[in-house]
């Protein structure tokens, strides 16, 4: 598995600004949906989503059946929350409320098979089953290029440690989850602030000096916020989710009804 990963790092490293979307509900068939709607990447939302472990494997399968790549944001750094997900072979994982260069270096400790990491051993679908031998299945993935590792920085104390945690081999990417750090300095929800807004911008900074692609993680927001980021030379923007155009569609939707009612 792991070809969306290749071809993600791929197309950042040629200087592509890539875009994708969020999935929160549980029904695989929306995800599939999607993608038909134009996602080329999904976020599979694991950490607020109602997802259990098998939702999780049908949403990575239905992604990437309908040709774009799964990423899969788990709940923790945790090694044996992110050890069964890695098994479904996702593309790319994400790892929540990074915060300091320890935590950043377990997570990919967790994520790197032994003598570099602690990952254990035991592919499922990661190596289809089987079909791929282990020897094979190692000798690809020891270049380190199929899967994409990505850190989320959402909080002032991330922000704080910035350079620290992109000195950590093995970060494929930063996006930024502005919300819960807005949070973390008093700002709860007010994505918007400058206050908050500084301190997302010190974080592309850092990572533009490094080299290491930067993101951000919104809803499907005003023109004008979007082309906020875009200014800000963002590698790539998740925006939008299921549950928002739902919404969306279903209150423009209830308005028009209403008018030609009047």
């Amino acid at each position: 598995m792991g070809s969306y990963g290749k071809e993600w790092k791929r197309r950042l490293k040629n200087g592509e600004f890539l875009y994708g979307g969020h999935i929160f509900l549980p029904n695989f068939a929306m995800a599939e949906a999607m993608v038909c709607f134009g996602y080329e990447y999904l976020w599979i939302d694991g950490e607020h989503g109602s997802f259990d472990k098998e939702q999780i494997l049908a949403h990575i399968i239905a992604v990437n059946g309908a040709g774009a790549g799964a990423f899969v944001r788990v709940t923790s750094g945790d090694p044996a929350v992110i050890k069964p997900v890695l098994e479904m072979g996702p593309d790319g994982i994400i790892i929540p409320m990074v915060c300091t260069a320890a935590e950043a270096a377990g997570v990919i400790a967790a994520c790197t098979y032994p003598p570099k990491g602690r990952r254990g051993f035991g592919p499922r679908r990661a190596s289809r089953y089987g079909a791929v031998s282990d020897q094979e299945y190692l000798e690809d993935i020891s270049k380190d290029d199929n899967l994409v590792k990505i850190v989320q920085i959402e909080h002032i104390d991330g922000v704080h440690n910035i350079d620290a945690i992109l000195e950590v081999e093995g970060i494929d990417g930063v996006v930024i989850g502005p919300c819960d750090l807005s949070g973390s300095i008093g700002l709860l929800a007010q994505i918007k602030e400058p206050a908050v807004l500084s301190q997302c911008e010190k974080v592309i900074q850092s990572c533009k000096a490094r080299n290491i692609p930067c993101g951000v993680s919104i809803g499907p927001c005003d023109k004008g916020f979007i082309k906020y980021w875009i200014d800000k030379n963002v590698d790539f923007i998740f925006c939008g989710d299921d549950i928002s155009f739902v919404k969306m569609g279903a209150e423009a939707t209830g308005e028009t009804i209403k008018a030609l009612r009047k």
